[in-house]
């Protein structure tokens, strides 16, 4: 497998935005802690977490094909196929394919990640320092609060064995870790 600095050469040559690199950051954290408390492979899932994403700015506009570009891209480097199954996974509806275990982990990991984030910019410092899980799990319930996020989606942890304030406590100490690295 692929050692995390190839990863990130990859990531950095397929993503120019800053924005979707910091969600690709924030996705392996969550996913890297997520595979502790899930048993998973702690390397393996923040990988695919960070690579989740590589082929979005040129699939953005045809979600049908969102998943697909980084599947081809990551086969071709020999990515365990569970990761490729799991970032197909991450848009399953538009693929008509179903989320593998992994898959779900992921969706919900790479969702919880804007919620958090909108939550961060909402508090007065604009730091995720400051984003209480309480928080976050209080905007959970309001849909008009970032409602782009979906909260089926970071729902999903329940279906792989995380209770949802669980989850949600650990993706947000997940972000704070890496906060300088996402700019909050």
């Amino acid at each position: 497998m692929m050692s995390r600095n190839e990863a990130l050469e990859l990531l950095k040559s397929h993503v120019r935005s800053d924005v979707l690199l910091k969600h690709c950051y924030a996705s392996e954290a969550v996913m890297a802690a997520l595979a502790g408390r899930a048993g998973g492979d702690r390397d393996f899932w923040a990988l695919t977490g960070l690579l989740h994403d590589l082929d979005f700015e040129t699939t953005k506009d045809d979600p049908s094909k969102h998943g697909l570009g980084t599947a081809e891209i990551l086969k071709d480097r020999d990515f365990p196929a569970e990761g490729i199954e799991a970032i197909k996974g991450h848009n399953a509806e538009a693929l008509g394919i179903q989320r593998t275990r992994m898959g779900k982990a992921l969706s919900c990991a790479e969702s919880v990640t804007g919620l958090i984030v909108a939550t961060a910019l909402v508090q007065p410092d604009r730091k995720l320092a400051s984003v209480k899980p309480s928080s976050v799990r209080k905007r959970v319930k309001e849909k008009a609060f970032a409602r782009n996020v979906d909260r089926g989606m970071i729902a999903l942890c329940e279906e792989i064995g995380v209770p949802l304030d669980e989850f949600i406590d650990m993706s947000v100490a997940a972000m704070k870790g890496i906060a300088g690295d996402l700019g909050l």
